[in-house]
């Protein structure tokens, strides 16, 4: 039986050759997040010329978010954590199906967040993009996702960093409240 995965990718729609605050800060916000929640964090076009983890300890020199950064690094020692350039077709396999999270889901790919956590429970693996900058996600990934999900049911638009945190504590509390009615 595969294993289940939920994965919060988040890719970099600022600077792709120099490192910012913004980059490393948001990284910091979202690991404690994947780690409470039981998701693994994927990178995407991230200007770091490191290795994982290089990055993890640049992350913890950098700044104090996310207990300096130490969330980061255990995701990284749980093998939850994945920096990579943006693929030029379509994300790897393990990730399961690509999720494009929007307040304007395309109707004929627009997903209820219940019905993601309802497939998550029966061992379906996802992998949702978030976009880190003011443009959000690059309008030509918006083909490639398999599903359009707005978190918030209401076309409400939410900023990088609240999305993080909504996506995972939102689907893990609707996964807990359908297990317990079963």
């Amino acid at each position: 039986m595969k294993q289940l995965m939920l994965t919060l990718g988040i890719v970099n729609t600022y600077d792709k050759i120099k490192v910012l605050d913004a980059h490393y800060r948001a990284i910091a916000r979202a690991a404690p997040i994947c780690h409470a929640f039981g998701f693994h964090l994927a990178l995407y076009d991230f200007p770091f010329k490191m290795t994982a983890e290089e990055l993890v300890a640049f992350v913890m020199e950098k700044t104090t978010i996310g207990e300096s950064g130490s969330y980061l690094r255990v995701l990284y020692e749980k093998n939850h954590l994945s920096v990579a350039d943006l693929p030029k077709k379509g994300f790897p396999s393990q990730f399961g199906d690509t999720v494009i999270t929007t307040s304007k889901p395309d109707p004929k790919r627009k997903v209820l967040p219940v019905e993601i956590a309802e497939e998550a429970l029966r061992n379906h693996s996802f992998l949702f993009l978030v976009g880190l900058g003011h443009k959000g996600l690059p309008k030509e990934l918006f083909g490639r996702g398999k599903y359009h999900l707005d978190i918030t049911s209401k076309g409400l638009s939410l900023e990088t960093c609240t999305a993080i945190g909504a996506i995972p504590a939102h689907l893990s509390g609707l996964m807990g409240n359908l297990e317990t009615r079963k």
